[in-house]
């Protein structure tokens, strides 16, 4: 039987600092980082490029540190270089599952991680290298979200796959509302007036002006990224 085409053959795979965290309730669990690189691996062994943006939630998020009565600019570089510490942990699991892997930080951190150039980094892509992002686009008040849609559109990436832990774009929060609706397809004006929970507003605004469309999907069932980039009905398509 054929193998199926893929219907991208780049793309920038979000991934929170959450989607780490496996049973734990902080803190990195190394199989779970293990069980999506190897899901990476399936999709990578397509013959598609993947790049991550990786977040930093499940070792410090920066509302929580305001909410506290840290400074917003400190607090969201504290959680900058919590999304470093995912960096190296994804960096390292990607590599045990046997792919090649650069991690790029938008923070200089030279004895970790690359810093981002563009070229270069389309260039590891080329390659057949995994690209893992972190540190977002290195300054304050900018989310890993809108770091994710920029770089998206940076690397010339044909899709934001967002990983999150329901099956896509509901009316409400489908955790705590029983009756909310799932939208197979959205448009981005829709997400933004509805005030919907796909991304931030900026990040949104930023795909929206750049026609990069979004795929919101589960993370936590089993061969959902590997069916995302074949083009199977899985998740919310925001375009």
């Amino acid at each position: 039987m054929a193998r199926q085409k893929p219907a991208y053959t780049r793309v920038l795979l979000k991934l929170s600092g959450e989607a780490l965290l496996g049973k734990q309730s902080y803190g990195i669990d190394f199989e779970r980082a293990q069980a999506i690189a190897q899901e990476i691996k399936e999709v990578h062994d397509l013959g598609i490029q993947v790049a991550i943006m990786i977040g930093g939630g499940n070792i410090f998020r920066g509302i929580r540190g305001i909410a506290s009565g840290l400074d917003r600019a400190a607090a969201d570089q504290m959680g900058l270089l919590a999304t470093v510490i995912n960096g190296i942990a994804l960096q390292e699991a990607l590599e045990k599952v046997g792919l090649f892997c650069r991690h790029v930080s938008a923070i200089e951190i030279k004895a970790l991680a690359e810093p981002f150039i563009r070229r270069r980094i389309i260039r590891h892509l080329e390659k057949d290298r995994i690209v893992v992002f972190s540190a977002g686009i290195g300054s304050p008040y900018f989310t890993t979200d809108t770091a994710a849609a920029l770089r998206a559109l940076e690397i010339r990436a044909q899709v934001i796959m967002k990983a999150t832990k329901v099956d896509g774009v509901f009316s409400a929060d489908p955790m705590l509302d029983k009756t909310a609706k799932k939208f197979p397809t959205i448009h981005y004006i829709d997400v933004i007036k509805k005030g919907l929970k796909v991304m931030d507003s900026t990040a949104i605004s930023l795909c929206k002006d750049n026609s990069l469309p979004i795929l919101v999907f589960n993370l936590n069932r089993r061969g959902n990224i590997k069916k995302a980039v074949l083009g199977e009905k899985v998740g919310t398509l925001v375009y």
